[in-house]
C-alpha cells in the first residue's frame, strides 16, 4: 500500500474531480507532494492548487531533428487477438480522511473476443503503479505504457511486446523522459513503425505536443493557447499526426515543418462548431480517411476536408457515462474498441453492430474507476 496526500487525476473519469484536494496533508510525519501527473487533472483543479506544487515548465525541446517515423510500419496482423487495460493506482480515503492511501495495480492482457484476462504486464524499476494513459502500434503486439513513480514525480513511459500468446515481455523505460516534469500525456500514439510516440499534456496557459525518439528519449514540442489535446493518431506513412484541439477542432499536424507553434503547422480538417464533444480521432489504414468521435456517434471523414462526415455507428451508453467517447481502433480499421464502467465494448465498422464483454482481471476486478484500454 502507498499512502500519499490527496487524490491524483484517475483518468479521463469525472469521478475524480469529487475528490478535494485543499489542505494537503501527509498520514506520515514529513509533508507528502501530490504526484507530478497534473496535465490529468481537470484545470479547475490545477488552479486550485498552492502555485508552488505546480512544476515550472521546460522550455520548448527541439533535441529531436525529424519526428517522423524512421521505418516501415509494423505488419498488421488481422483483427486483434489482444487488448491491453492501464488504470491508475486504486484510491481510498479511510475515515472521511483527505489523506489517501493507494494501492499499486499492474497494466493487464485480455482476450479481444472476450474480454479474460490473460496476463499482468511488469512494471519497470521504479514504477510503483500503472497509469491511465497507453497506446497501441497497428500490429496489435506492441504498446507504450505510462506508470506512476512516486510523489512529486513525473510518470515513466515504457514499452512492452506481446508473444503470440499474449503473454507480455519485460517493460523497455523510455529513455530521458522522466525529464519532462509537465509530460504526464493526457492522451498517447505510438508511431506505426512504433520508433516514436507522440503525447498531450496542459501546459500553464495551454497545451502541448511532444514526439519522442523511443530509442534515446530526443524530443520535440509544439504549443498553443488552446485549452486541451484531447485526440492523437500517427498517420499509416509517418509524417503526420491527426488531432483533436478543444475549441478549435480536427487538424492533421505536418511533422515536416519548422517551428513550435502547433496550430500554425496543423490543417484543419474539421471545425469544432458543429461538432460538439470530440473526443478521439484514428486514421484508416490507406490514410485517407480520419475516424473520430462525436459524442456517442463514431464519424469518418476524408483526410483532405473535402468531403461530408459519415455516420459509421452510433452507440448507446447510459445517462451517467461521459458526453465524449474515448476509442482505440484497430490495425485493420474496422475494430474499434471503447470502455465504459468494466466491460469493453467492440465496434463493427463494418456494419455498425457492437458487441459487450466484461473486462476481467487478477488484481482487485472490478475495483475504482475503469480502466482505459487500446489494442
Amino acid at each position: 500500500m502507498l499512502a500519499l496526500v490527496g487524490a491524483c487525476g484517475l483518468g479521463g473519469d469525472p469521478a475524480y474531480e469529487r475528490v478535494s484536494l485543499k489542505d494537503w496533508a501527509s498520514s506520515t510525519a514529513a509533508a507528502i507532494s501530490p504526484p507530478s501527473a497534473l496535465p490529468s487533472l481537470p484545470a479547475t483543479v490545477i488552479r486550485s492548487l498552492d502555485p508552488a506544487a505546480v512544476p515550472t515548465p521546460l522550455p520548448m525541446a527541439t533535441s529531436l531533428a525529424s519526428a517522423m517515423a524512421t521505418s516501415s510500419p509494423l505488419p498488421i496482423t488481422g483483427p486483434p487477438r489482444f487488448f491491453v487495460t492501464a488504470r491508475a493506482p486504486l484510491a481510498r480515503f479511510p475515515n472521511k480522511s483527505k489523506t489517501a492511501i493507494f494501492t499499486p495495480v499492474r497494466p493487464a492482457v485480455h482476450d479481444a473476443a472476450t474480454g479474460e484476462f490473460l496476463a499482468a504486464i511488469p512494471l519497470p524499476a521504479g514504477v510503483r503503479s500503472s497509469w491511465q494513459v497507453l497506446a497501441a502500434a497497428p500490429d496489435n503486439r506492441t504498446f507504450v505504457l505510462s506508470g506512476w513513480t512516486g510523489p512529486g514525480s513525473p510518470l515513466r513511459f515504457f514499452r512492452v511486446h506481446l508473444a503470440e500468446d499474449g503473454s507480455p515481455s519485460d517493460p523497455i523505460p523510455v529513455p530521458g523522459l522522466e525529464s519532462d516534469a509537465l509530460g504526464a500525456g493526457y492522451n498517447l500514439a505510438l508511431s506505426p513503425d512504433a520508433t516514436r510516440l507522440a503525447y498531450a499534456a496542459s501546459i500553464p496557459g495551454g497545451a502541448k505536443i511532444s514526439v519522442v525518439d523511443l530509442a534515446t528519449g530526443q524530443r520535440r514540442d509544439w504549443s498553443t493557447r488552446a485549452s486541451v489535446v484531447t485526440g492523437l493518431a500517427w498517420a499509416p506513412d509517418g509524417q503526420r499526426i491527426a488531432l483533436v484541439v478543444g475549441g478549435w477542432g480536427i487538424g492533421v499536424l505536418d511533422l515536416g515543418l519548422k517551428g513550435s507553434d502547433l496550430l500554425a503547422a496543423t490543417r484543419l480538417v474539421k471545425p469544432s462548431n458543429d461538432l460538439p464533444f470530440l473526443e478521439s480521432v484514428a486514421y484508416t489504414p490507406d490514410g485517407s480517411a480520419l475516424i473520430y468521435s462525436a459524442g456517442h456517434a463514431i464519424m469518418r471523414i476524408p483526410v483532405d476536408g473535402g468531403g461530408k462526415s459519415q455516420v459509421l455507428a452510433r452507440v448507446t451508453l447510459p445517462a451517467d457515462a461521459s458526453l465524449t467517447l474515448r476509442f482505440s481502433l484497430d490495425g485493420t480499421g474496422q475494430y474499434l474498441l471503447y470502455v465504459h464502467r468494466w466491460r469493453g465494448f467492440r465496434v463493427d465498422l463494418a456494419n455498425g453492430s457492437t458487441t459487450p464483454m466484461p473486462i476481467k482481471t487478477d488484481e482487485h476486478p472490478g475495483e475504482g474507476d475503469s480502466p482505459n484500454a487500446a489494442w
